[in-house]
């Protein structure tokens, strides 16, 4: 039971993490005290030692095992993986107010960049990252865990347009979101040449990943 018992609490810990961007009036208040630096940087090393602890706590609750591991399922978690990181790369600084990760300025709603790939690229990464990893670990409380990183990122990208909708106004953000959907390739992708540095960044997060996942996490992703 204790180890249920820290699972629930770290699990908790970091949803409840995560209500801060959420809320204006909080992030205005630490933005204030810790400077806008400050607050990327300690937020960021917060959600990050809350993942780690949640992550550990998954591997620590009993095994109950809801159903076996092909090797399919391996292959397509494989295949998945590279995509999530890239979108993670193209996302993070790109011009992109539509959604989280993205700055305001120098955005086209004519050129949306990958933003016409995808509205909301750091969510759908998130989306591939929990459902290959839920996919592959069918234990409960992996299930749980990665069922519940999948449910935030398709919650999110609505709960994001609603957002921004009330920020904007509906007419406005129909014209920023012109060019760009809800599901990949549902926008002006055809124009968007991502540079060079963030596709090789992209390749060797992914290869330092696949590397470092058996000795940090214990398990060989290889299929």
């Amino acid at each position: 039971m204790a180890e249920w018992f820290e699972f629930a609490l770290a699990l908790t810990a970091f949803l409840l993490s995560h209500l801060i961007p959420a809320r204006p009036g909080l992030r205005a208040a630490l933005v204030a005290r810790l400077g806008r630096a400050g607050y990327g940087a300690g937020y960021g090393i917060l959600s990050l030692l809350l993942l780690v602890w949640v992550i550990a706590a998954a591997g620590r609750a009993p095994v109950v095992p809801l159903w076996d591991q092909e090797q399919w399922m391996r292959w397509l978690v494989n295949l998945a993986m590279p995509l999530a990181v890239l979108l993670v790369c193209l996302a993070i600084g790109a011009a992109n107010p539509l959604s989280f990760g993205g700055k305001s300025g120098g955005f086209d709603p004519a050129r949306p960049g990958i933003a016409g790939v995808v509205r909301h690229p750091l969510l759908w990464a998130l989306l591939l990252w929990a459902s290959g990893h839920m996919l592959v670990n069918g234990d409960l409380a992996h299930v749980i865990l990665f069922g519940v990183f999948a449910g935030y990122a398709l919650l999110g990208m609505g709960m994001i347009d609603r957002r921004k909708q009330a920020q904007w106004g509906r007419d406005m953000w129909i014209t920023r979101a012109s060019g760009t959907g809800a599901w990949p390739f549902g926008g002006n992708w055809r124009c968007y040449r991502p540079a060079w540095w963030r596709v090789a960044l992209a390749a060797c997060l992914w290869l330092a990943l696949l590397h470092l996942h058996e000795p940090v996490i214990g398990v060989m992703p290889a299929p």
